[in-house]
């Protein structure tokens, strides 16, 4: 997905930022769920537990919020870093609940737009995640046959400043343990787990992580530290290993004291952070005799939008000279 055709003197280029998505209440859970499903219906255990999971986390996911914030943020960045005689409009498209990618390309066009470019929030490509929102956008744009280009940007995995956002929060959070305390405290990177028949297949996720962590260890102080994986899903085969929990116990085993979860496969704060490593996670670790933090996600932190609107200009600036 490529922009081909020539920009127009002034015109208004669109900046679409693509999430997974997550339910605004606790009723939007089990229709939110469906979605998740491919609309087969979750059983009522599978939404009780879900629900409750959103309910120690505030009733909602604070995902949709969070990227309208980011999107607003990111409109100012572009129109004051990115400053031309064209001008950006971002919009907020979500895979499974409001609002919806579909709905996002639809305000697009009523406003005006014929090009565009694509963001996912996630940090990393996987069919999963990149691949189903690129489909989305070529099936909507084929369906109701509009007249709108939009291009996927990727390379967010090795932004240098996204590198720069994460290594901030990682020497933010070192700083909450004692000072006598951190030779004992190794880092825990941990991002979401993927069947392996999606990586043997030649996903590039896992490469993707691994050249984000070479960039990142360039960025902060030398320290022990693994690469773990969470909330293993229920497709039946070979997840990516290890999990977190099987890490917590190795640290306890080599001689740790403490551990620091670094969410390196999430940009934002959702049920996966809040709930997943904050309650559960954190909780296994405790149980352990670990003391447990978890460094912040980037969310609409300024050097996170810093990131995006330069991964927008530089692509804008390559379209200008083509």
């Amino acid at each position: 997905m490529d922009l081909s055709s020539e920009l127009a003197d002034g015109e208004k280029i669109g900046v679409l930022l693509l999430a997974f998505g997550g339910p605004d209440s606790l009723d939007a859970v089990e229709p939110f769920m469906e979605k998740l499903m491919k609309g087969r219906k979750p059983t009522p255990e599978i939404i009780a537990r879900a629900k409750e999971k959103y309910r120690q986390i505030g009733g909602k996911s604070p995902l949709p919020e969070i990227t309208k914030r980011q999107a607003r943020a990111l409109e100012v960045e572009l129109n004051d870093a990115c400053a031309s005689s064209w001008s950006f409009k971002t919009y907020v498209g979500m895979r499974y609940w409001h609002p919806f990618i579909e709905e996002a390309i639809q305000q697009m066009v009523s406003d005006g737009i014929t090009k565009a470019f694509a963001i996912s929030v996630s940090p990393h490509s996987s069919k999963i995640s990149t691949g189903a929102y690129i489909e989305e956008i070529e099936r909507v744009i084929a369906d109701k046959k509009y007249n709108i280009e939009i291009e996927m940007l990727s390379g967010m995995h090795k932004n240098p400043l996204f590198i720069e956002a994460v290594a901030e929060k990682i020497n933010s959070a070192l700083e909450r343990f004692p000072a006598d305390k951190r030779k004992h405290v190794c880092l825990i990177f941990s991002a979401h787990s993927l069947p392996m028949s999606y990586i043997e297949s030649g996903d590039p996720y896992v490469g993707e992580i691994k050249e984000t962590l070479d960039e990142l260890l360039k960025k902060i102080d030398s320290m022990p530290w693994y690469l773990a994986y969470q909330s293993k899903g229920n497709i039946p085969g070979k997840w990516l290993e290890p999990m977190v929990d099987e890490v917590l116990r190795k640290a306890v085993q080599d001689g740790f004291t403490g551990v620091l979860l670094v969410p390196i496969g999430f940009a934002s704060d959702h049920v996966e952070t809040l709930w997943d490593l904050d309650i559960l996670h954190k909780k296994q670790a405790e149980d352990l005799g670990l003391i447990c933090e978890r460094s912040d996600a980037l969310n609409d932190s300024p050097k996170f939008i810093e990131a995006l609107a330069s991964m927008v200009c530089s692509n804008f600036l390559a379209l200008l000279e083509r």
